[in-house]
């Protein structure tokens, strides 16, 4: 790539990116992104059946299986990096929450499923960059990816939002814990509501996407690629000046709940 079109500054860097499922994944967008500012992206998946799916959207580009709920594969995983230091960034796009018994009220969690939702969803962002720190270039940037807001009790989210929450605060806590000993950032882009793979399995989602939808500004959901882009950003040099924060992905839908259609259909629907 030409420097004089480098933008972002990520040419010829790598960045390990995980959590790639699919096409309409986030992490597939970020990925492409990267190869795009002429990047060189670095994958992570669970299992040996997600690297081959993965393997062949990504080409050549280098797989690594790491289960995160395993904390010696994450160790292993940061041994395995050692060839491709120092990194520029790390994206952490990984969530899990256990939805096979299907719905229940909140006060009705499962330990078990919470604790293993905080494990994989928050806590494995505090042991990958904790891991990767010899791997990490003095600057580099770590970006996970969060949702809009937390404080919002949507009830089919369940306890995907307090451990988001916790995400959302692990951010922070990094952010100042690796400041002590590097210039290395971590920043959270907040996503509103997407059609992604992993969404069409939170139970009553769909109309809760639709409503969303309507609450935008712009009368359109925010866009998978949209996201990825404010990562991208995040994970560049251009962005050196934010650190410990959120980024709001959510095309006004958090200020739009009192448009005048969204009240007047509450209101009084025809």
């Amino acid at each position: 790539m030409d420097t004089a079109s480098d933008f972002l500054g990520l040419a010829g860097k790598h960045v390990l990116v995980t959590g790639l499922s699919n096409k309409r994944s986030v992490a597939f967008f970020i990925a492409k992104g990267l190869k795009e500012a002429g990047a060189i992206p670095i994958y992570s998946v669970r299992t040996e059946e997600r690297r081959e799916s993965i393997q062949k959207l990504v080409g050549d580009c280098p797989v690594f299986i790491c289960d995160v709920s395993d904390e010696q594969q994450i160790a292993r995983l940061a041994e395995k990096l050692k060839a491709f230091a120092p990194l520029a960034g790390v994206v952490h796009s990984i969530a899990f929450a256990n939805y096979e018994d299907g719905f229940k009220p909140f006060v009705e969690t499962p330990r078990k499923d919470f604790l293993e939702a905080m494990q994989v969803s928050c806590f494995s962002f505090v042991e990958l960059a904790n891991a990767l720190r010899p791997r990490l270039a003095d600057d580099a940037s770590l970006v996970t990816i969060s949702i809009s807001t937390t404080t919002m009790a949507a009830e089919n989210y369940g306890y995907m939002a307090p451990v988001k929450a916790a995400l959302d605060s692990s951010v922070v806590f990094l952010a100042q814990s690796l400041s002590e000993s590097s210039g290395v950032r971590v920043n959270s882009v907040r996503a509103g509501l997407l059609k992604t793979r992993s969404s069409a399995g939170i139970p009553g989602y769909a109309d809760a996407y639709l409503y969303g939808e309507q609450a935008t500004m712009r009368g359109k959901g925010v866009t998978t690629d949209e996201v990825a882009s404010t990562a991208l950003f995040l994970l560049s040099p251009r962005a050196a000046g934010i650190n410990a924060q959120g980024i709001v992905v959510d095309a006004g839908m958090g200020s739009g709940y009192f448009q005048q259609d969204l009240v007047r259909k509450a209101t009084a629907p025809e």
